[in-house]
């Protein structure tokens, strides 16, 4: 019935239902083997390839009704505007061009409304890649060493699809390690304590009112991620949302939420709060799983299917979660952000000082530059301690003689718009007092711009127009960030010294136990040894804390001596060591 004697690609071999590489490698539709394929019309006729070509990217023009052949010339969608297409500048003049000149002389509408035009992938210095300079990324081992999912990913949160791309290996590895195994972790511990209570996604849910306000915090920001994401995919900006989500999971998920919540999920039965911690997490991951999708289709699909194994066959086809309005609570938000802030400064200033976080300290000062931040900060004073190990906060309006903040101007930004002005701008930045630096602060804290007149004329100080910082006081660290300044006592006294050596010892003994394959609930006697200045420093926060050590690391006895048994367990401590043995 047909006009050739066989089948080229049975003859091959060619499996059409196989999409391996090597299956694809046994035919080739170029030419001239294309040349030897005659299919038949409906009605008998021979049919052989086109050989007449206007141009290639004319012919590529003509997509928009090609695409639907001499079938759909009755049909509305007949030639339709499509809604986004892609490719390189240099098609600005060719496909660009022919999509928009074929549509318009047929349909008289335009044949596409939205275009981006792909920016270059150039080496980690900015320059273009070449064999010869020896500076090309085969892209082929990118992908088998990262996967798809995290090129992907990379390449399209590094940079907007539109500029050109500065290509680094190490942000790929970056990408895989921050982002992809934060996540696959946060997942991890999920499915390992859901999968030993049994965790039931169907279980009727605890009312969001019900929940305790972490819980209710997460949930929040999860429909404000929900909002932005699926409004920056609407607007083609896949960078924003990416961003949007990393930031997120890292940030927010990981390091906030479950590292303070991480006790709500061990032991003890399943009662409401710690039913509220599963729904909760689980929500939000299946939600990351779905919002994450367009740009991890391969991860995405898995960690989707992992958690809903009896949803749909997979993520591709779930729709976007609509965002709830109702959870959403941005005063929740801001003080938490607050606490996150927070809490990130006073470490910054302990690495500073090399203060470890297991260590102590008396106290922070906080100024408060308004009624409503300094309420947010109560609320939220025990987590940045217990965060910090921070016995006690102070909020102050009036930081006279203790804290001396430092403005200047930035004129990139400020030239941009007073270039005429800056002389005057930077004589009136010099004379600012400590009131005025404040006033600036709150201003920013209230989302307004800071007015100061000028006989020139009025100058707006908007965020971004100058840098506060602090100086540090004695026995103090003080550190400035946009409207928050926090100041630490950084002096530790004989009593903090001895309980952060005893907290330095729980964290050597929970160790020991752990890579000696104790079991949780072991109790054990724990023996140590040591020297100097560390047996010394040990022996004297024993006096009074060793029932503490003993309580936390559920040992029945704790001794210190200083000849250790030839068994005995080396363990770091300070720039040196010391001895362990644990017995059950």
């Amino acid at each position: 019935a047909g006009f050739m004697t066989s089948n080229p690609f049975k003859d091959n071999g060619f499996d059409p239902k196989d999409m391996s590489k090597e299956n694809y490698d046994k035919i080739d539709l170029h030419r001239p083997y294309v040349d030897n394929i005659f299919l038949v019309s409906p009605s008998g006729k021979k049919m052989t390839r086109e050989t007449d070509l206007i141009d290639v990217w004319f012919d590529s023009g003509a997509m928009p009704y090609a695409q639907e052949g001499l079938r759909g010339l009755n049909s509305p969608k007949f030639g339709c505007t499509a809604d986004f297409i892609a490719e390189g500048v240099d098609q600005t003049r060719g496909w660009f061009y022919t999509l928009h000149a074929i549509h318009t002389m047929i349909s008289g509408t335009p044949a596409y409304k939205t275009v981006i035009s792909n920016g270059l992938v150039l080496d980690k210095n900015g320059n273009k890649m070449s064999k010869r300079l020896g500076n090309a990324v085969d892209p082929f081992e990118e992908l088998d060493k990262y996967g798809a999912d995290a090129l992907r990913w990379y390449m399209l949160t590094n940079a907007q699809p539109w500029d050109n791309l500065k290509f680094d290996e190490a942000g790929v590895d970056e990408v895989r390690r921050k982002f992809f195994g934060t996540l696959y972790n946060t997942y991890s511990f999920f499915a390992l304590y859901a999968n030993v209570d049994g965790f039931d996604p169907k279980v009727a849910k605890v009312e969001y009112s019900k929940r305790p306000e972490i819980d209710r915090w997460i949930i929040s920001l999860l429909n404000s991620l929900k909002k932005k994401v699926v409004a920056s995919y609407e607007d083609y900006d896949i960078t924003t949302a990416g961003r949007l989500i990393q930031d997120f999971v890292c940030d927010d998920l990981s390091n906030w939420y479950v590292r303070l919540n991480r006790k709500r999920f061990w032991g003890g039965k399943m009662d409401e709060d710690k039913l509220a911690a599963y729904q909760t997490l689980y929500e939000v991951l299946v939600d990351v799983a779905v919002l994450s999708a367009p740009i991890a289709p391969f991860y995405m699909d898995r960690l989707y299917l992992d958690l809903v194994p009896d949803g749909a066959e997979s993520v591709h086809y779930v729709n976007m979660p609509s965002c709830d309005e109702t959870v959403i609570d941005t005063d929740l938000e801001e003080r938490m952000n607050l606490a996150q802030k927070a809490t990130s400064m006073v470490l910054a200033l302990r690495r500073k000082v090399s203060i470890k976080v297991r260590q102590p300290l008396q106290k922070l000062i906080i100024p408060v530059i308004s009624a409503k931040v300094r309420e947010q900060l109560e609320q939220v004073k025990s987590i940045i301690l217990n965060e910090v190990n921070v016995k006690e906060a102070e909020f102050i309006s009036d930081t006279t003689g203790i804290i001396t903040k430092k403005i200047k101007p930035n004129f990139k930004t400020l030239g941009k718009v007073y270039g005429k002005q800056m002389k005057e701008i930077a004589g009136a930045f010099a004379g600012f007092d400590q009131a005025t630096i404040s006033a600036i602060q709150s201003a920013e804290a209230a989302g307004l711009a800071y007015s100061v007149e000028l006989p020139s004329g009025t100058v707006e100080l908007k965020p971004g127009d100058y840098e506060i910082s602090s100086e540090d006081m004695p026995g103090w660290l003080v550190a400035t960030e946009g409207q928050l300044t926090i100041a630490l006592d950084i002096q530790i006294s004989e009593e903090l010294k001895k309980e952060g050596v005893a907290r330095e010892l729980i964290n050597r003994i929970q160790n020991l136990r752990k890579d000696s394959g104790f079991e949780v609930t072991d109790k054990i006697d724990v023996a140590i040894y040591a020297d100097g200045a560390a047996y010394d420093d040990i022996a004297t926060a024993l006096e009074g804390y060793k029932d503490y050590v003993a309580a936390q690391t559920l040992a029945l006895s704790v001794t210190l001596g200083s000849v250790p048994p030839d068994n005995a367990s080396d363990v770091e401590w300070d720039e040196g060591s010391i001895k362990m043995v644990l017995s059950r």
